[in-house]
């Protein structure tokens, strides 16, 4: 119960007074049925269908209000009174309904852009240690779930509301037979407590399994290509028989639950309206008026007392999910790599003048045993061209994430122009760059749609220049609606090396000051990879160019070239220099190269 306190405590400082007022309106709705309840007992008295003494200090107060001797003209009053009562309390109970669907509405929205919000200002660390479908699973499945649990909390406070005043109402008419309901009631809810357990084992039981179908759908529709291509669809079809088995029998189990503690509930509910008849006419011996109020009592609270019980099982099957939201949210905090508004993209670019340069990095990750980067001291000159080579797992990707701020080192310093790498300089920095990955990424739009991403006011003309820069602009004219074509998911309706050449082309649409380059040529034919050179030829001197890259033809004109192995810098020169280096590493990935070729 502590995480869904916790939300309603954010939900309160969000909506202000007006919880409090919906919370208020309950009461007055509450008070106003109640008041329908005790004008049935002038009602019935008045139709003289049967009279009804008194007997307690609650009735005889009742009905000394009311003149059943000219029930005539008494009768008209009373009944205007009620129709009344009962379309003013339904008027306000439909605006509360509204109120609190719009209450709850605009708070889950607020939440969305704050667990959102908390991702985008978490550094790198949080995604390297997170699966991106646990993340969409969080933002969709979980966080509906969670706005199912305040709702259903919300309607968990007007029962708790109506219920007190019904049993204020209940005692002031009979003090006895309300404490026997209040007793049946507490009994009730000491034996339900293995109901509430075991639907919030069920709520984790359904969020496992919400995680691992997410997980699983989305690692599977992404590398469809591999399925099919593999003929692995028998597999991954018993994959998901064998989950969506689990799934049904989830289903299965929560059914079997409800209906269970429904039974129980019936069950016990015809047990104490027995035992309830019983003492009021055999203890109490209630006179035949005051057992039909005594009856009006028990039916009015009762059902209020089983409904609390099966509304506090509903919102304890959705305590997990609260959990893991906030789990998320304390997570983010815990990664956070700035606090406040964003930055706009384009403001503050940083004007590199001298160069970058890493001193006596160390980085490992939190899984790792071992440093993955190890006693890094290199300086990239401003404008330079550098290069990043070594075996796979040598820390390549590593070192870029450090040096572009996503991965903060455990020791030593990152420094730009000669002073360490703060929060306003890494911001400035990122808008001075631009970043092409191995995988490149593009949405399901068109060619210029994906292209302004990155700027929006771009003109055509500007879209075909970066094309031509990236030796895209031939294969884009060629296309039926150019600029306009529809690409499809992640650029599907294009071969790899297209999709690769767009992300090329978005990255220098943006004119960066730092060009990252993570094996950006990889996906290219020798023709295509040669106009690539010949373009970062043009970019030398212009900006500061960072290569990852195993196919090292593409490095060939590097003014500088990096040679990692295990983490450490083992080389480090022009790429014809470390070419002659027989016994070196460069050398032996050359001659590999060569081979292969």
């Amino acid at each position: 119960m502590h995480y869904i306190i916790l939300y309603i405590r954010q939900l309160n400082k969000h909506s202000g007074m007006i919880l409090y007022f919906n919370l208020f309106g309950m009461g007055v709705s509450s008070l106003l049925e109640g008041a329908a309840i005790v004008l049935l007992i002038p009602l019935i008295s008045l139709t003289g269908v049967m009279h009804l003494n008194g007997g307690t200090t609650g009735l005889v107060a009742v009905l000394d209000r009311f003149d059943v001797g000219t029930h005539v003209l008494n009768l008209p009053v009373v009944l205007g009174i009620y129709i009344c009562i009962i379309i003013g309390q339904s008027l306000l109970q439909r605006n509360l309904s509204i109120r609190n669907v719009t209450l709850v509405q605009d708070f889950i929205h607020h939440l969305r852009l704050q667990v959102y919000q908390g991702l985008l200002q978490a550094n790198w660390r949080l995604y390297i240690q997170q699966r991106k479908s646990d993340l969409t699973n969080l933002l969709t499945i979980e966080i509906n779930r969670v706005n199912n649990g305040i709702s259903l909390f919300l309607q968990l406070l007007t029962l708790i509301v109506f219920t007190g005043i019904q049993i204020g109402l209940a005692f002031y008419l009979n003090a006895k037979m309300t404490g026997f309901v209040i007793i049946s009631g507490l009994v009730l809810s000491y034996f339900s407590r293995r109901f509430i357990r075991a639907s919030k084992q069920l709520g984790r039981k359904t969020s496992e399994l919400s995680k691992e179908y997410l997980a699983g759908i989305t690692d599977q529709l992404n590398g469809m290509k591999d399925i099919k291509s593999n003929h692995l669809e028998a597999s991954r079809l018993n994959w998901l028989r064998t989950l969506t088995k689990a799934m049904h029998a989830e289903q299965v189990e929560y059914v079997k639950l409800k209906t269970n503690s429904q039974f129980f509930y019936k069950s016990m509910s015809a047990f104490l309206l027995a035992g309830f008849v019983f003492f009021a006419v055999t203890l109490f011996h209630s006179q035949p008026g005051q057992f039909l109020i005594i009856i009006v009592i028990f039916s009015r609270l009762w059902p209020k007392v089983t409904t609390l019980q099966a509304n506090i099982q509903q919102v304890a099957a959705t305590i997990p999910a609260f959990k893991a939201l906030s789990d998320l949210e304390q997570q983010c905090r815990r990664e956070l790599e700035f606090e406040g508004e964003f930055i706009e993209e384009g403001s503050d670019r940083l004007l590199i003048k001298e160069g970058m340069e890493c001193r006596n990095v160390y980085f490992q990750y939190e899984s790792a045993t071992a440093d993955t980067l190890r006693n890094i001291n290199t300086f990239i000159p401003a404008n330079s061209m550098v290069a990043v080579v070594g075996r796979s797992g040598a820390g390549k990707s590593t070192l870029i994430d450090v040096l572009m701020g996503l991965l903060k080192p455990n020791r030593g310093d990152v420094l730009i122009d000669g002073k360490a790498l703060t929060r306003e300089t890494l911001f400035s920095l990122r808008h001075a760059m631009s970043y092409v990955p191995q995988d490149p990424f593009l949405f399901n739009g068109t060619i210029k749609d994906n292209l302004r991403l990155v700027a929006t006011e771009a003109t055509e003309e500007d879209l075909w220049e970066a094309l031509r820069l990236s030796a895209a602009d031939a294969f884009v004219r060629k296309l039926p609606e150019g600029l306009n074509t529809m690409i499809g998911d992640r650029g599907i309706k294009l071969s790899g090396g297209e999709c690769q050449r767009l992300v090329l082309a978005r990255a220098l649409l943006r004119k960066p000051s730092v060009l990252v380059l993570d094996e950006a040529t990889s996906a290219l034919d020798t023709e295509n990879e040669a106009k690539i050179q010949e373009a970062l030829e043009k970019m030398r001197g212009k900006m500061t160019i960072i290569v990852i890259a195993h196919r090292l033809s593409t490095i060939r004109h590097a003014d500088q070239v990096l040679v990692l192995d295990r983490g450490e810098i083992i080389q480090k020169g022009e790429f014809i220099q470390l070419s002659k280096d027989r016994y070196g590493v460069f050398n032996q990935l050359l001659q590999h190269q060569f081979v292969v070729s």
